[in-house]
């Protein structure tokens, strides 16, 4: 493959090398199951966009009126009638991709790279149009780099600063992504990821707003960070360099790593052979990926047994210790063991809509949170984040406890779901704002991209007026 490294050169800036495999980054070397899922991650990406874009979530309101404001241009924002600048389009696309929790996320790197990615390669697509294997190969690319960013930094140690992996390595994929469809070559994909790096910004802050309306914006500040990052490259502007270059003064492991270092090597083992869309999760539950586990057990424990939410009187989570505070108690419920297990319980299901809608007050969910107790345990937590393990028991009225553990969330390429699964769940989030016909002609386009001319008719389809 054009973009594998050439180990030879030692002497080289790695930052350098980086930007030199992404810029021989080849559609056609990678492989054909490659492309599938990464259809299929578009797919489901551009299903929570649509979902996401309804006017009854307040947030998706007020972005859309401040951006509305800012002026056209010649980005659509998916699910609605507004053209806007690039820039201001990875930013509300970008909003919305993630707005609902319930698209792809990358396990091992915390990090939602398709919500920030797409959203990029669209605004870039917009402005200097593409073919549909050119527009894929990008997030491809855009999609490694942000997990390989984070992976290199160290997930854990960006919670531990407080920061957001998906916003911080984001950004660096959006950047690629973006800077690809311009055209950008290797020097000026390194200027885009030297800019990348001094504009990344995220605080895991938005964890204590309980509105949820500040945690989507990460994703989209990601996906504009990158995109501005690429325009200016493409402008010829001057840019940090080196900033993935363990000698350099002012690197981004010494930003953000705990120990300073990180581990850069991660930025190109493997680069061109290991695909990080390959180990996309597909998510069943509207909520943080950490309890979709959690979930699965319950929903498993309720079909086997007939137990619904009233004939339970305890839920006991296991979660291991250094993820468990993000679950536990949080204020947000997307993000709260005690309101998305209760809920789970109760309804059979984690809606799409159903962080956003505030169920909290219903008497059943409300006893059942009272319930629910969390224990961070030591023994899980060397599986972290590598394996999101949980075990769950909950107790019957009857006295009897019923105990699961689940390593490997449903979704996960450990347990997958069928790409015919994938589908209908883009299917009835696409359903929330297009007819069935127009979601048909959308899957029809994305899971054939690579024979699309242009994506002048994907952009009008996902236009609601």
């Amino acid at each position: 493959m054009q973009g594998r490294l050439n180990s030879g050169n030692t002497t080289q800036s790695l930052t350098t090398r980086f930007a030199e495999v992404c810029a021989a980054w080849d559609v056609a070397a990678i492989p054909e199951g490659v492309c599938a899922r990464s259809r299929l991650v578009m797919l489901d990406t551009l299903g929570a966009m649509l979902s996401a874009s309804r006017p009854l979530f307040p947030g998706t309101r007020r972005l859309e009126q401040l951006i509305r404001a800012q002026g056209t241009g010649p980005c659509p924002v998916v699910g609605t009638r507004l053209a806007t600048t690039p820039i201001d389009a990875a930013l509300m696309n970008g909003y919305l991709a993630y707005a609902l929790d319930i698209e792809t996320h990358h396990g091992a790197a915390i990090v939602h790279a398709a919500a920030s990615v797409v959203p990029a390669a669209l605004s870039a697509a917009a402005t200097n149009p593409t073919d549909g294997a050119g527009f894929l190969a990008a997030v491809v690319l855009g999609i490694d780099v942000a997990c390989r960013v984070a992976l290199a930094i160290g997930p854990n140690d960006l919670y531990a600063r407080g920061l957001h992996p998906t916003a911080i390595g984001g950004a660096f994929g959006a950047a690629v992504a973006a800077g690809t469809l311009l055209g950008l070559d290797a020097d000026g994909l390194e200027r885009a990821l030297g800019l990348a790096a001094t504009e990344a910004c995220g605080l895991l802050a938005w964890a204590s707003d309980e509105t949820e309306e500040s945690r989507p914006l990460n994703p989209g500040l990601a996906a504009r960070n990158g995109v501005t990052a690429a325009r200016l490259a493409a402008t010829g502007f001057g840019a940090p360099r080196g900033v993935f270059d363990p000698a350099a003064k002012y690197n981004v492991f010494h930003a953000w790593s705990l120990d300073g270092a990180g581990n850069p090597t991660r930025l190109l083992d493997g680069f061109g052979e290991a695909f990080a869309v390959a180990d996309l999760i597909f998510k069943r539950h509207a909520c943080c990926a950490f309890l979709h586990p959690a979930v699965d057990a319950l929903l498993d424990i309720r079909a086997d047994t007939g137990l619904g939410a009233d004939d339970l009187t305890a839920i006991v989570v296991r979660f291991p210790r250094t993820g468990a505070p993000m679950i536990d108690g949080n204020p947000l419920r997307s993000h709260r063991a005690q309101y998305i297990l209760p809920l789970a319980a109760t309804r059979g299901v984690v809606d799409f809509a159903d962080v956003i809608v505030d169920r909290s007050a219903e008497p059943a969910i409300r006893r059942l949170a009272d319930a629910t107790r969390f224990v961070h345990d030591d023994e899980l937590d060397p599986l972290y984040p590598e394996r999101y393990v949980t075990h769950l028991a909950v107790t019957g009225r009857d006295g009897r406890v019923h105990e699961q553990r689940v390593d490997w969330a449903r979704g996960t390429p450990e347990n997958p779901m069928g790409d015919d699964e994938i589908v209908a769940k883009f299917h009835r989030l696409a359903g929330d704002r297009v007819n069935p016909g127009v979601a048909d002609r959308i899957a029809g386009v994305v899971l054939d991209l690579e024979r699309q001319p242009d994506l002048g008719h994907l952009f009008a389809l996902l236009r609601v007026e």
